[in-house]
């Protein structure tokens, strides 16, 4: 049996969940969220409680999406009420981000400056060299931050690029002059 399946998701007092056949909404202050379930999996919901259960428990393949769509309907849960953010490093000489708009803008080095247009839902405050990406929907946040991310990945030698706030660059030492 799931350990993480079993536990059931408080709703709390400012959040609406609605279950319609295999459609779960998820309405709070934040915003609203909205996920498609299989059809092993079976969503329950009270005033206080959302429980997920699955069809078939013997079957290994059904009950490894018990725990990943409690896991989900709690994420929808959280981000309505709280939200989630990741936090970036800007690292280099002339690096730096501004917000303009529903845009961020970015000089990151090279001849142009690169223009990230922020999808609906999700903002982004800049703050010296710190960029904070923050909105309702957890994989959203996490997606436009690799996005940015990518587009000037950190490289070894000086660690010049964009990173996460927690990640650790491996560096490497530089070419030395040979001595004679």
């Amino acid at each position: 049996m799931s350990r993480v399946g079993k536990a059931p998701i408080i709703i709390p007092a400012n959040v609406q969940v609605k279950i319609d056949g295999k459609k779960v909404t998820v309405k709070g202050p934040k915003g609203e969220l909205k996920l498609v379930v299989r059809n092993e999996v079976s969503v329950l919901a009270d005033e206080k409680n959302i429980t997920v259960d699955v069809n078939d428990k013997e079957n290994v393949k059904v009950r490894a999406f018990w725990g990943l769509f409690r896991n989900l309907i709690n994420n929808m849960v959280v981000g309505v009420t709280t939200g989630f953010e990741k936090k970036m490093e800007i690292k280099g000489v002339g690096y730096r981000a501004q917000v303009n708009g529903q845009k961020l803008v970015l000089n990151l080095g090279f001849s142009h400056q690169v223009d990230f247009p922020l999808p609906a839902g999700i903002s982004a405050v800049v703050e010296g060299n710190f960029i904070t990406i923050s909105g309702a929907d957890k994989q959203a946040v996490g997606e436009v931050a690799a996005q940015i991310r990518r587009l000037r990945k950190p490289e070894p030698y000086k660690g010049k690029g964009v990173r996460y706030i927690d990640e650790v660059i491996r560096r490497k030492a530089g070419k030395t002059a040979a001595s004679k």
